[in-house]
């Protein structure tokens, strides 16, 4: 099943490591680094600024739509499944 993140992209939801927040990736150090560290994976998907940040094994999505309606949404993909 696939994920819309904003804009025209839907990514698989099985590609997703994890799903974070701008305040929380704002406040960690750890993620500040590996959002630096991962600079030329970083894909904006957002006009204004951005409201949440999709990880997956290959890219790193800034993406216009808030972490809680993205989780929504991956957990109706998974109980549309059974």
């Amino acid at each position: 099943m696939y994920l819309h993140i904003g804009e025209d992209l839907n990514i698989r939801a099985k590609e997703i490591i994890t799903i974070l927040d701008k305040e929380s990736a704002l406040n960690s150090e750890l993620v500040e680094e590996f959002l630096n560290h991962h600079q030329k994976q970083v894909v904006n998907l957002s006009k204004n600024p951005y409201k949440s940040i999709v990880i997956t094994s290959e890219k790193v999505y800034l993406s216009p739509i808030a972490s809680s309606t993205l989780k929504k949404r991956s957990s109706q993909i998974y109980i549309n499944e059974f």
